[in-house]
């Protein structure tokens, strides 16, 4: 036998501004601490100043999207723990809602704005350009400006390790890869999960897919077409399938459930904010793209003083990205996917960005 989720809404008509209180972090992976890297945002724990108000604007999906914006929601609210910012939310539902939030918050009298996702860069470097006594920060994306910090990601890096865990526990030895829109950025997904499955056993079957080209904001959302191409796949001999296509990879965890395999999680712990036990049993580990620290860090940053922007580079070096050991399914496997990181780390694996 093989192998062995809205919590706001805001638009143009109804703003959603609320504060977060308290901060948390994500359990049982194996990288929680903040990036130690000269080239992380620098950082002050002193509490801001009285009335201090950072801002984060979500992309589609929004807080419950159970990965990457849930992911920069765990940011502000170890932000606030910090500081004792107030951390106003937005989310954009259609594209005019990007540039628009961003001006909402900075209305709302946000001293620094995150902006979730690459989408936001065309809108953010016009109300940087419009707003340069406000800092700002981008996930996933370049806006070269004074006021702006660029948060990104070596998502190979961390897909490398998964692609290993996955090729180290596969039985059938046909594992999957299903993203999202077929842009570059979630092309660094696969390049190196399907490196890092390669690294361990250089005759593994992986399978890919996505969701949509470039541009279909759909693919971000996409849960049946993921739990069909997934089903189909568990049908055909894969018994593992990692997912970097947003809210849809809950469409293939609920495959894996049916199907009696496993799935891989991205951007969050997945084991931890599925919040479903039956759920649990089938998610092997996560890729860990940690928006939450690039999130807390630039607010930090920001509230103590420091209100440079330029190139931020999270990786495996400052634990930007990892993988997650919750439910201990990888326990056994954890020795050699360090001893990986290491290498990757040192120079002596070098991790591809394309396929």
């Amino acid at each position: 036998m093989r192998k062995n989720a809205r919590l706001l809404t805001a638009s143009l008509a109804a703003l959603g501004l609320f504060a977060a209180a308290c901060g948390g972090d994500d359990g049982g992976s194996t990288s929680s601490e903040a990036p130690a890297s000269s080239d992380a945002p620098a950082s002050s724990d002193a509490p801001a100043a009285d009335g201090f108000i950072a801002g984060i604007a979500f992309d589609t999906g929004g807080r419950g999207d159970g990965t990457f914006n849930d992911s920069a929601a765990l940011g502000g609210e170890c932000a606030a723990e910090a500081t004792g910012a107030e951390i106003k939310e937005l989310e954009a539902n259609v594209d005019e809602d990007r540039k628009a939030n961003l001006e909402l918050l900075v209305e709302g009298g946000a001293k620094v704005i995150v902006g979730v996702g690459f989408m936001f860069t065309d809108p953010m470097g016009e109300v940087a350009a419009a707003n340069p006594d406000v800092s700002f920060g981008i996930v996933d994306s370049v806006v070269e400006a004074d006021n702006v910090s660029s948060l990104v990601f070596a998502e190979e890096q961390g897909s490398f390790l998964v692609g290993a865990a996955a090729a180290l526990k596969s039985e059938s030895g046909t594992i999957g890869f299903i993203g999202g829109q077929e842009i570059d950025l979630i092309k660094k997904f696969e390049a190196g999960y399907t490196a890092g499955a390669k690294y361990i056993n250089p005759d593994i079957v992986v399978e890919v897919a996505y969701l949509g080209p470039a541009g279909d904001n759909s693919a971000w959302g996409n849960v049946d077409g993921a739990k069909e191409i997934a089903a189909g796949w568990y049908a055909a001999g894969a018994d593992i399938i990692y997912t970097a296509a947003g809210g849809s990879g809950a469409g293939t965890i609920q495959a894996a459930i049916e199907a009696d395999a496993w799935a891989i999680g991205v951007d969050s712990d997945q084991y931890l904010t599925s919040g479903d036990p039956e759920a649990q049993k089938h998610i092997l580990t996560s890729m860990l793209k940690r928006v939450d620290v690039a999130v807390c860090e630039t607010i930090k940053a920001v509230a103590g003083g420091d209100t440079s922007g330029g190139f931020k580079v999270f990786d495996l070096s400052n634990d930007g990205v990892g993988y997650a050991t919750s439910g201990g399914y990888v326990d056994d496997i954890a020795a050699q996917l360090d001893e990986i990181k290491a290498a990757i780390i040192a120079g002596e694996i070098e991790v591809p960005t394309a396929p």
